[in-house]
């Protein structure tokens, strides 16, 4: 008994994903072999201005490079591969996915001028890959884009079943259903530990087939009588396929708009996985040539997100299409959490434009590809591991998991509701948390990685709401005193041809410090530019009770 104690034991260090949709990087260690489960990445926060993407902090990672055997995906969605060229660039090793997840993560590393960094080794659900310590087998499951799989990954101390985003569709809409038999033959076979995506454990029952969104675009598609703008996530393979299928029914020519929207349906084509009539897609050039009723508009912004197609169409700045009364828009998806505001807004702009606008809560255009109660009890007990570790989900989500897991009979002591960075440890007898390493998030802007820390973020925030004064003084080089200014310019903070009494004070606050300062050597000028900046923070706050942020300037004549 004394030896097994001794025995190393797997270690499970979740690097995001936890307390969080998206993100997702799971690691699993075992002594000196490593494997990842998906490099994701997530939209930023509000808070976060300027910023493009953020991913996870990938510095336990660099620090055990040499014991990396391979990067292993679930599925193609950006909050499971938008980290890849970031990561790859770093760490490369290789890579492994069915074949629209790979395709769609070569994409990427060829944006990114990063062709054969490392190798891509496609594979089908069924397949079983062995890297180091660890044999991996891929599961087919259902989800909102083709090739989604679930991992079954024998270690040294057990099996431990990755779910991935996942749910249990019966009559999908292309492709197979969830392999429910080869999920009983593992848990029949022992399963470890289960991690599981809790992202719809919250909704009671069952989530709807794919099919019953394809039905209702039929339905409204025989009620349009203008063009059909249709937003939604670009990845939705499946989705799209079932727009043009109504499309051609009833006549009309499809046109895709968006980036992403374009990128992926170029891949999604290439592999078969989405099937265009020829003659059937048309450029947003060739838009004026067929009447409104002979038109559909697939494009991207189903999140409001400012720069996508809907929002600059609904907004006026898209340079070739601009919507109008006829219109029938439909939504087909649901709000991640966050992006309800920029949702809503986008949604009140087409009602005021007088667009017919559909969104979820009117029809049946959107259905998750996440499973529900009713389908993670199915899950559960057809495995019935040991041990359980709920993931995908923000914390509220990863409680109401460990609940639903308790209520099927899972002992306390072995549920484990982890945060971002958490070292899991485990055999076949225990499950604990002993520990936490470097984690957190890597900011993107352009191409910065990781140049946007805490302080820029707070100067960011600080100029976007309260303003910038910038003083300007000419310094003597000889005599250390002030020969011109201070002149004081203001940008986002007021209007100066309309406040010239505020200007004014402020630039004498700043020339009575400047006075009392005395003649300056250049080894002060940071004395120097605390004391104007102070002394002109506290006159503006004092006299309109605001703090703009202000920055002295010293110019050496």
């Amino acid at each position: 008994m004394a030896k097994k104690n001794k025995s190393p034991k797997l270690k499970i260090i979740p690097l995001g994903g936890l307390g969080e949709i998206g993100k997702n990087l799971t690691v699993l260690e075992y002594e000196d072999d490593i494997i990842v489960v998906d490099l994701g990445s997530i939209f930023p926060r509000e808070d976060m201005p300027g910023v493009d993407l953020v991913i996870p902090d990938i510095s336990y990672l660099e620090k055990n490079q040499q014991k990396i055997r391979g990067y292993f995906f679930t599925h193609g969605h950006e909050d499971h591969i938008g980290a890849v060229p970031y990561i790859l660039r770093k760490i490369p090793a290789p890579m492994y996915g069915t074949r629209l997840t790979l395709a769609l993560c070569e994409h990427k590393l060829k944006e990114h001028r990063l062709t054969g960094v490392a190798p891509l080794n496609e594979v089908e659900p069924g397949d079983v890959v062995s890297a180091g310590a660890f044999k991996v087998e891929f599961v087919r499951v259902n989800h909102s884009i083709a090739g989604a799989c679930a991992l079954a990954i024998t270690t040294p101390v057990g099996v431990v079943f990755h779910t991935g985003d996942f749910k249990v569709d019966y009559t999908p809409l292309a492709g197979q259903p969830i392999d429910l038999g080869r999920i009983a033959e593992i848990g029949n076979q022992g399963v470890l530990a289960l991690m599981a995506d809790s992202t719809n454990v919250e909704r009671p029952g069952y989530t709807m087939s794919e099919k019953k969104v394809a039905q209702t675009f039929r339905n409204l598609f025989e009620k349009a009588t203008g063009r059909v703008i249709i937003a939604m996530f670009a990845s939705n393979v499946y989705r799209i396929q079932s727009v043009i299928e109504s499309s051609v029914e009833y006549g009309r020519k499809v046109c895709l708009i968006g980036r992403s929207m374009v990128n992926v349906s170029r891949v999604s084509m290439q592999l078969g996985y989405l099937k265009i009539p020829e003659g059937s897609l048309i450029t947003v050039d060739e838009l004026d040539r067929y009447p409104d009723d002979k038109i559909t508009v697939v494009t991207t912004g189903s999140q409001g997100e400012p720069m996508s197609g809907l929002s600059r169409m609904a907004f006026a700045e898209h340079r070739k299409m601009e919507l109008r009364e006829s219109d029938m828009v439909i939504l087909s998806a649901s709000p991640i959490p966050g992006n309800e505001k920029s949702i809503s807004r986008v949604i009140n702009q087409l009602f005021r434009i007088g667009c017919n606008v559909i969104y979820e809560s009117l029809a049946e255009v959107h259905v998750s590809g996440h499973a529900r109660q009713e389908e993670l009890k199915l899950i559960h007990t057809l495995l019935r591991p040991k041990f359980f570790i709920p993931v995908h989900g923000e914390y509220r989500h990863l409680h109401h998991h460990a609940e639903l897991a308790k209520l099927l009979g899972m002992p306390e002591d072995n549920v484990v509701i982890a945060e971002i960075g958490d070292v899991i440890e485990l055999d076949q007898n225990k499950l604990d948390v002993t520990g936490v390493v470097p984690n957190g998030s890597v900011l993107i802007d352009g191409l910065g990685v990781g140049d946007v820390g805490a302080v820029v973020l707070r100067d960011r925030k600080h100029l976007a709401e309260d303003g910038l004064l910038i003083v300007v003084m000419g310094v003597d080089h000889d005599l250390g005193t002030v020969v011109s200014g201070p002149d004081i310019i203001s940008r986002g903070f007021v209007y100066m041809r309309e406040a010239d009494e505020l200007i004014d004070g402020a630039r004498e606050a700043a020339t009575r410090a400047i006075e009392a300062f005395g003649p300056i050597d250049s080894s002060e000028w940071s004395h120097l530019k605390n004391d104007v900046r102070d002394s002109v923070q506290r006159y503006i706050y004092d006299t309109i009770k605001r703090n703009p942020m202000i920055m002295p300037i010293i110019v050496e004549i």
